[in-house]
């Protein structure tokens, strides 16, 4: 057997404004990007019909496919966690080391992940199912009623969990195993060369580098949309007004300000780099979060957490292999049982799975970037199973709460009835307001504290990613004008979609843009595959597979 492929050299401008990064990529990405965002200010009515045209041919026709391609990432990052060929390999050379601790690493990787999500859906999530869900559709169950808590679990618990961090081990695994064994620039084009070996340095890369790029800004325009919502939230309880309307959603002024100074801080965040900026706020965002869900297991409804935490993994791990493949297939009856489950379905699974497909080349360039030196079981296991027992955590004692509150009817109505982006502070609210007002007023503070922290975590790690994917794996300090050219891409293209459809327009936008990801995605699976089992065979007759060197470093990525 010959030794694999180690060099992709990817052609990138020697001087001028696209010093060092790739034309081709850049100026099509920016340009695809440019006309999203000029298209939806200028003619927001008409962007917002042709996206919920095409939001509604996808949902008919690719709601099997984004669901069946989740249980296929749950089952190949199982697969080569186990695989022992595989699972022993190291993500670099076999005497590198991890450069991050592993709190920096679990912190890193939650808060660039989904940890601002957990703001809003740990509380919002398990209401919404609690109101309605497939068991109450087919009158298994009772809408707010008791029978009706473990069910609410089940979907919340599948929404954020093994499927949403598979779809990112999975791109991080790829880039991280072609990047530091092989060499080759960490970029996506990179983990597909077993397939198409140097094809990939011409057009063909070009297209996958660029999908990529453009997915990861739909993906994270879905993640700041909600987070835009819940920050003008924030800010109105705290006292500051004029930035929201009376039904709690955002005015163009409230998206303005928070975009402003969520995208600023992020900006300077990224210019820092990885090593500074990101992981002090990493670890900021996960101390916070730590007091905030200490609040809740300890004063909130801490038994009735305790048991949706491990009643809810139960029933979740139990129901996953069915939920992994089920589809639900609308007669075409408006108001029929089917097409009220074929409607559900669109609304939440086969929209979070392309968001977290839209995500996964954002996330996953990240994870690679920050795990190197570890094992692929190691990366495989930390990357699946310690960040969503933290999201069921969550989702248990902050999102308990909530329905005990809701269930027990002291709260009546007031956090069900509340905005999504809203709920957590309605809930800390009704707590606390009781005792003192001052409390409440510092939890909501808190709570925009830390929203601010996790949005600029997620910005900022994105603009970096998507300047590393256009500069070919180079994340130099000739990127800094790109990343301010990115950073304010990245505001003007949720504010335009928020502004001409709400987050509406966004997920639109977002599942869209996610569907040929989700193609090039299962490739990269098919491709790491087709890698470990050569490298097996090449370590039985004596051939090197690790054809990094001690000091070949990928493209960017300075010596420790």
């Amino acid at each position: 057997m010959k030794p694999p492929l180690s060099e992709l050299p990817i052609k990138t401008a020697d001087t001028g404004f696209y010093g060092g990064f790739s034309v081709s990529v850049t100026v099509i990405s920016k340009i695809i990007i440019s006309v999203l965002v000029v298209w939806a200010i200028v003619w927001p009515e008409w962007a917002g019909k042709v996206l919920g045209a095409w939001n509604t041919t996808i949902l008919a026709n690719f709601a099997a496919w984004y669901i069946w391609v989740v249980a296929f990432f749950i089952i190949v990052c199982l697969g080569l966690a186990l695989w022992p060929t595989g699972g022993k390999l190291k993500l670099g050379r076999d005497s590198e080391e991890p450069e991050f601790s592993n709190f920096s690493w679990f912190s890193m990787m939650f808060g660039a992940g989904i940890g601002v999500g957990m703001l809003t859906w740990a509380v919002a999530e398990p209401i919404a199912h609690f109101k309605n869900n497939p068991s109450v559709i087919q009158g298994a169950t009772t809408a707010l009623n008791a029978d009706n808590v473990r069910e609410a679990y089940v979907w919340s618990f599948l929404h954020w969990g093994l499927g949403a961090w598979a779809c990112y081990a999975v791109a991080g695994l790829s880039l991280a195993f072609f990047s530091y064994r092989r060499g080759l620039p960490l970029t996506i084009r990179s983990s597909l060369t077993p397939l198409f070996g140097k094809a990939l340095s011409g057009n063909l890369g070009h297209f996958i580098d660029i999908v990529a790029v453009v997915a990861t800004i739909l993906g994270v325009a879905q993640t700041l949309g909600f987070g835009v919502e819940q920050f003008v939230a924030g800010l109105t309880r705290i006292g500051i007004g004029g930035l929201a309307l009376e039904d709690g959603s955002a005015t163009t002024l409230g998206i303005i300000v928070a975009l402003l100074v969520i995208m600023g801080a992020s900006t300077l965040s990224a210019l820092s780099g990885v090593g500074k900026g990101i992981k002090w706020l990493s670890n900021i965002n996960m101390v916070l979060s730590i007091v905030l869900l200490g609040f809740f297991i300890i004063f909130g409804a801490t038994f009735f957490g305790a048991t949706a935490f491990f009643v809810g993994i139960f029933d979740y791990l139990v129901a996953l292999p069915g939920l992994s493949f089920n589809v639900f297939v609308s007669d075409g009856v408006e108001g029929s049982e089917a097409f009220k489950l074929a409607q559900w379905q669109g609304w939440w699974p086969v929209f979070y799975w392309a968001w977290w497909i839209a995500f996964a080349p954002f996330v996953g360039l990240f994870l690679a970037r920050i795990s190197k030196g570890r094992t692929i079981r190691e990366f495989v296991l930390g990357a699946m199973i310690v960040p969503s027992l933290m999201c069921f955590v969550w989702f248990a004692w902050a999102g308990g709460t909530a329905v005990d509150l809701e269930l027990s009817g002291g709260a009546g109505g007031v956090i069900l009835d509340a905005a999504n982006g809203d709920k957590i502070f309605a809930m800390t609210e009704f707590m606390l307001a009781p005792i003192a007002q001052w409390l409440a007023w510092a939890m909501a503070l808190l709570i925009v504290v830390l929203l601010m922290t996790f949005l600029v975590t997620s910005a900022d790690s994105a603009v970096l990613i998507v300047n590393t994917i256009n500069a070919a794996g180079d994340e130099g300090p000739k990127a800094r004008p790109h990343i301010l050219f990115w950073g304010a891409a990245l505001a003007l293209v949720v504010g335009g979609l928020l502004i001409s459809g709400g987050t509406g327009a966004i997920q639109t936008a977002m599942v869209i843009g996610a569907l040929p990801f989700s193609i090039v995605m299962v490739l990269m699976c098919v491709s790491l595959i087709k890698a470990i089992y050569n490298d097996g065979r090449r370590e039985k007759v004596g051939v090197q597979s690790v054809t990094a060197g001690a000091d070949a470093m990928p493209s960017g990525i300075p010596a420790e």
